[in-house]
């Protein structure tokens, strides 16, 4: 076959894998897509990328079709700082309010759907449509919910006098007492059955990457500086907040993730976690 087609969220959150595929050789080989988490579910799910990373809920849309690439994920235990509910009303005064989500996202709509209802019996009215920090909170809106950089860019540049903020990792730590998994690399079943070798290669390069850039932090960091609104210190603790390996522990919170979005109808059953069968 022709390379292994990649997808790549490339937000400040894989830092390090981004560094490795774009300055360390990482990506040779390979055919790498990058865009935002909707972009790249939607292209790994229409069969036009043969695994990608992929917001968390999309694989238990998809579990059919799809296997976990093992011991890889984007998560953090408590917070996350990249995931931001901004709001004109303290978070418990929100009922039926509307609230607009980031269309970048996926997996963080389900999740602040379980953590209003759950933890504060709220249930506003949902539009996805584009937002920006610039203008966190439409006029027509009580609420807007922002993730990757918008949402980090948020964070460290807060207008208290006029909003509340919400770290959304914080509120779910709160409801459930756990880390959480945000994000899988997923790949094809028949791509995993068809392919081994060239998914021997995609796992390896993804694996080894994201930790060969994270050994390299500074490096990493300094490479993209000039291009984002954030200090080196803001940076350097941000990648001290994610982390990147998927044990037992982190795939049995990711099921009670799966076990609220189901009792909420928010996905059709509960997925099995079936992971690809890879070298380490």
């Amino acid at each position: 076959m022709n390379k292994p087609r990649l997808g790549h969220i490339n937000f400040l959150n894989v830092l390090p894998l981004t560094y490795s595929l774009l300055h360390c050789g990482f990506d040779e080989g390979i055919d790498i897509k990058k865009g935002v988490p909707s972009v790249m579910n939607n292209d790994l799910i229409n069969n036009r990328l043969d695994a990608s990373e992929i917001s968390s809920i999309v694989y238990a849309k998809n579990s059919d079709n799809l296997l976990i690439l093992p011991d890889m994920c984007v998560r953090a235990d408590g917070p996350v700082r990249s995931i931001i509910l901004v709001s004109r009303k303290p978070i418990y005064e929100i009922n039926e309010d509307k609230i607009i989500l980031t269309a970048q996202s996926a997996t963080s709509h389900t999740f602040a759907r379980i953590i209003l209802h759950k933890a504060y019996d709220a249930n506003p009215k949902y539009y996805t449509r584009h937002i920006c920090p610039e203008n966190p909170v439409p006029e027509d809106a009580t609420a807007a919910l922002f993730i990757g950089d918008d949402a980090l860019n948020l964070y460290y540049h807060q207008d208290k006098e006029k909003f509340y903020y919400y770290d959304m990792g914080m509120e779910w730590k709160k409801l459930t007492g756990r880390c959480m998994v945000y994000a899988v690399w997923a790949v094809h079943k028949d791509f995993a059955t068809n392919y081994p070798d060239q998914l021997q290669l995609l796992y390896e390069r993804l694996y080894k990457g994201l930790r060969h850039g994270y050994a390299r932090k500074q490096e990493a960091i300094n490479s993209i500086l000039d291009t984002k609104p954030f200090t080196y210190s803001q940076l350097s603790e941000y990648l001290e907040v994610i982390k990147w390996n998927l044990t037992e522990e982190y795939l049995d919170n990711l099921m009670v993730f799966y076990k609220y979005a189901y009792e909420m109808k928010l996905i059709p059953r509960i997925p099995k976690l079936k992971l690809a069968q890879i070298k380490i």
